[in-house]
């Protein structure tokens, strides 16, 4: 049974960090890539960071580039989200998902984690 769970998230004042975590089963991470999104309140739910399956490549969105960090822990089924100077626009539920290759993860991830809520806020 394929599963994903988050944790990590909280409330944390602007330019804090917070670091996400992704724990998978039912599958391993060398064959499927995985990503982060986040739905901001209000909004839709947007690609955050992706990393592939076969190589460990990573991608991330414009607005995080720089500041966050995505890494996977093979042995540990574990990938991470590294968020460090983090802006009061970051502020959304973040997602895991799974996908066979990350040309796919934007448009039809297979399975999704439940999230988790991440605050930042004076």
């Amino acid at each position: 049974q394929v599963q994903l769970v988050e944790s990590g998230g909280g409330l944390v004042q602007p330019g804090g960090s917070l670091r996400l975590s992704c724990a998978v089963s039912g599958f391993t991470l060398e064959y499927y890539a995985i990503g982060w999104f986040c739905r901001a309140p209000g909004k839709g739910r947007e690609g955050v960071s992706f990393i592939s399956s076969a190589d460990g490549s990573t991608e991330y969105a414009d607005s995080v580039k720089g500041r966050f960090t995505i890494s996977r822990d093979i042995a540990k089924n574990t990938v991470y989200l590294q968020m460090n100077n983090l802006k009061p626009e970051d502020t959304a539920v973040y997602y895991c998902a799974q996908a066979p290759t990350a040309v796919q993860l934007p448009t039809s991830p297979t399975s999704w984690g439940q999230g988790t809520q991440v605050t930042v806020s004076s």
